[in-house]
C-alpha cells in the first residue's frame, strides 16, 4: 500500500516539476523582464508576482491559451478536404465553320481541394466551365492544355485529364442523296399498309474531315413510326425526322449533316382481298372408303397486305391429315398467314370429315396437255393411242356424281427434252380434292422436233 502511495505522490510531483519548469519559470522570468522594462519596482508588485498561486494561475491562463491557438490551427488542418465533380462538360473555342477537331475529350473529372465550406459554396454555381482556346492553332497534331473557371480562388484543383493530344482538320462539305429506314413498322395496325413516304428533300450536306466524308455510304433519315398515331387510313406529317450517316457495315460515321432533321409525308393504305379457305387432304383413308363430304367454318376470309404480295393470292390452303381414316372426324384448324399477309379476317376454323364407301369410275379420251417444252421445239403425239388417256376416279359416289369432268387434267412435263421421240410419265389432277385421280396408262410417247410440221 506504501508503495502505491509513494508512486502517487511520485506522478503528482512530476506533473509539478513539469509546469514548474515549462510554464510557471519562463511566466516569471517574462513579466520580471516586463517589470524591469517599465520600471515597476513597487514592492507590492513585486509581492503579487513573487505569489505562487498567481504565477500559478497565470501559468494556466496562458497555457488555455495557447490550447486554444493550437486547437484553431489543428481544426483548419482537419477542415480540409476535397470532392470530385465528375463528367464536366469541355468546351473548346475554335472556327466551326473551318475547321474540325478530333482527340479533344467531352467530359473532365474536376478535383476541388480545400475547406468544406469553400468547396460547398463552390459546387452552388451553376456551372463548372473547363475551356481550351484552339482559335490560333492550324490543322495538324497539337498538345493542348485544359483550363477550369474557377468558382473560389480560395479553392486548389485538378483536372483529369489535364491536357489532350487533338488533330486539327480543315472541314470539307459534299452533297448526297437522302433515302430511309422505317423504324418499327410492328406499331402499325396490322390492317394498315405504308405505302409510301416522301421527304420534303431529296439531298443534304455532309460536312467533316476529308477522310470522314469518304467512309459515308448512305445518309438516311429515321421514320420512327412509334412517333406516328395510325389508326386509319391517309396521309399522315412527321416532322424532325433525324438524319444519321452510315459507312458501308451499317456503322455510324460521325459527320455534320445539313439540315439535321427533315420533315416526311406518309401515306398509310389498307389492301385487303377476300379469297377462298381451300381444304386439302392429304394421306389417305383406309382401303375401301373414301371422303364423302368436307364440312368448314369458314369458307372465305378477308386478307390484308402489301397489295404486290396479295396480286399472288388465289386461296388460303388448309391441310387436314387423313392418312388412315376410317370414320367421320372433325379438325380444329388455326389458318396460317400466307407470305406478305399482315393480317385475317379470321385465324381459327373447324372442318368436318364424312367419310363413306368408296367406288370408282373411268373417264375416257381426256387429252395430253404439254408443259415446258423448249422454246422453238413443237411437240406431237408419236402415235393416236398417245394423244389421251383413261382417267381413274377414286372416292363416295356422291363426290363422283358432282364431279366435272371438264376440271380432269392429263400433263406431261418436257422439261429439258430435246428433239425426238420419249416416253414421258402422265400427271392427272382433279377439281375436287375429296376425290383421288389416276391415269389408267402410265406413260405416253411423245415425239419432240424443231419448227413446224
Amino acid at each position: 500500500m506504501k508503495k502505491i502511495s509513494n508512486a502517487i505522490v511520485s506522478f503528482f510531483k512530476s506533473i509539478y516539476s513539469f509546469f514548474d519548469r515549462f510554464l510557471i519559470t519562463p511566466i516569471t522570468k517574462l513579466i520580471l523582464r516586463i517589470s524591469d522594462g517599465i520600471h515597476l519596482n513597487s514592492k507590492g508588485f513585486e509581492k503579487f508576482i513573487n505569489n505562487k498561486q498567481t504565477l500559478i494561475v497565470l501559468s494556466l491562463i496562458f497555457a488555455f491559451i495557447a490550447f486554444i491557438a493550437v486547437d484553431q490551427s489543428s481544426t483548419l488542418l482537419r477542415d480540409q478536404s476535397a470532392e470530385v465533380l465528375y463528367n464536366q462538360p469541355v468546351t473548346a473555342e475554335y472556327n466551326e465553320e473551318a475547321y474540325v477537331i478530333e482527340g479533344l475529350p467531352k467530359t473532365v473529372d474536376i478535383t476541388l481541394i480545400g475547406r468544406r465550406s469553400d468547396i460547398y459554396l463552390a459546387k452552388q454555381y451553376p456551372s463548372h466551365e473547363v475551356s481550351v482556346d484552339l482559335r490560333e492553332l492550324k490543322p495538324g497534331s497539337h498538345k493542348v492544355t485544359l483550363h477550369y473557371k474557377q468558382a473560389l480562388a480560395s479553392l486548389d484543383y485538378k483536372l483529369d485529364p489535364s491536357s489532350a493530344t487533338i488533330v486539327v482538320y480543315e472541314k470539307m462539305s459534299e452533297t448526297r442523296e437522302l433515302t430511309y429506314d422505317v423504324l418499327h413498322r410492328e406499331a402499325v395496325d396490322s390492317k394498315l399498309v405504308i405505302q409510301d413516304i416522301s421527304l420534303d428533300r431529296s439531298d443534304v450536306i455532309i460536312k467533316g474531315a476529308e477522310y470522314k466524308l469518304k467512309q459515308v455510304a448512305t445518309v438516311k433519315a429515321l421514320v420512327d413510326m412509334n412517333n406516328v398515331s395510325t389508326s386509319s387510313s391517309g396521309d399522315i406529317s412527321l416532322r424532325d425526322i433525324p438524319l444519321i450517316a452510315y459507312d458501308t457495315e451499317g456503322q455510324q460515321v460521325d459527320v455534320e449533316i445539313v439540315p439535321r432533321t427533315v420533315n416526311a409525308t406518309i401515306k398509310i393504305t389498307s389492301p385487303s382481298k377476300e379469297v377462298p379457305v381451300q381444304v386439302v387432304p392429304t394421306g389417305n383413308v383406309v382401303f375401301g372408303k373414301a371422303i364423302g363430304s368436307i364440312e368448314q367454318s369458314v369458307s372465305s376470309v378477308t386478307i390484308y397486305g402489301e397489295q404486290s404480295a396479295l396480286d399472288t393470292i388465289e386461296y388460303i390452303p388448309v391441310e387436314i391429315d387423313v392418312e388412315n381414316l376410317d370414320s367421320d372426324h372433325e379438325y380444329s384448324i388455326n389458318l396460317t398467314k400466307p407470305n406478305g399477309v399482315r393480317e385475317m379476317s379470321a385465324k381459327t376454323m373447324i372442318v368436318k370429315v364424312h367419310i363413306d364407301d368408296a367406288t370408282t369410275r373411268e373417264f375416257s379420251d381426256i387429252r395430253i396437255q404439254y408443259t415446258n417444252l423448249a422454246s422453238g421445239f413443237n411437240a406431237q403425239a408419236a402415235s393416236e393411242n398417245d394423244g389421251s388417256i383413261t382417267i381413274v376416279v377414286r372416292g363416295s359416289d356422291a363426290a363422283i356424281n358432282a364431279l366435272d369432268v371438264s376440271s380432269l387434267k392429263a400433263t406431261v412435263d418436257l422439261k429439258d427434252l430435246g428433239a425426238g421421240t420419249h416416253s414421258v410419265p402422265v400427271q392427272v389432277t382433279g377439281g375436287d380434292l375429296r376425290l383421288t385421280y389416276e391415269a389408267k396408262t402410265q406413260n405416253v410417247n411423245i415425239r419432240i422436233y424443231q419448227g413446224s410440221k
